[in-house]
């Protein structure tokens, strides 16, 4: 019998629950006996070989081509579930939807303190245009469960993973997804 395949993708954030996932340390070894992974930077596969039963994501949408990835990545995950602060919120990326696009862009390129000789705004095509504002995933695609935390716990990611893979009931213990 082949093995459930697990995929993970990330946008907007600091990768911060890719390396909690990393954190379940010697679980690894029991992880990869469990699960063979697919699109993911764990492995460096970019892009689907084939539906996959449990999608991660982690960090939020800031740019048409995190959209346009997300709904691709929905797509092939029976399961998506969104992970970390980012994912569910925008998290910290999230602020500068209180500055409208126009103003953060001309203080990040024009007007910083940092900026020499004038500086410019990028408008290069191969760099992705920034969305209005950073949107949690469940604004863009459907989520079938969310793991909050910043990052959630690797104890938090490993029980989740297990009971999903398991097609158990993903309920989690409060120590899980309280926060301190």
């Amino acid at each position: 019998m082949s093995k459930p395949l697990v995929a993970t993708g990330h946008f907007t954030g600091c990768f911060g629950c890719h390396m909690s996932l990393l954190d379940i340390d010697e679980r690894i070894l029991d992880l990869v006996q469990l699960v063979e992974f697919d699109k993911s930077p764990i492995n460096d596969i970019k892009t689907f070989t084939r539906p996959v039963d449990v999608g991660i994501i982690e960090g939020g949408v800031s740019n048409d081509e995190n959209a346009e990835v997300l709904r691709e990545f929905r797509k092939h995950c029976k399961i998506l579930v969104a992970v970390g602060a980012c994912a569910l919120t925008g998290g910290v990326p999230a602020m500068r939807n209180t500055v409208p696009l126009k103003e953060c862009m001309e203080e990040a390129y024009l007007n910083g303190p940092t900026i020499a000789d004038g500086g410019g705004i990028p408008n290069d095509p191969e760099i992705p245009v920034l969305l209005d504002r950073v949107y949690p995933v469940h604004e863009v695609v459907k989520v079938d469960y969310f793991l909050p935390g910043c990052p959630p716990s690797a104890d938090t990611l490993w029980a989740a993973l297990v009971a999903l893979l398991k097609g158990d009931k993903l309920a989690l213990p409060y120590e899980l997804v309280k926060f301190d």
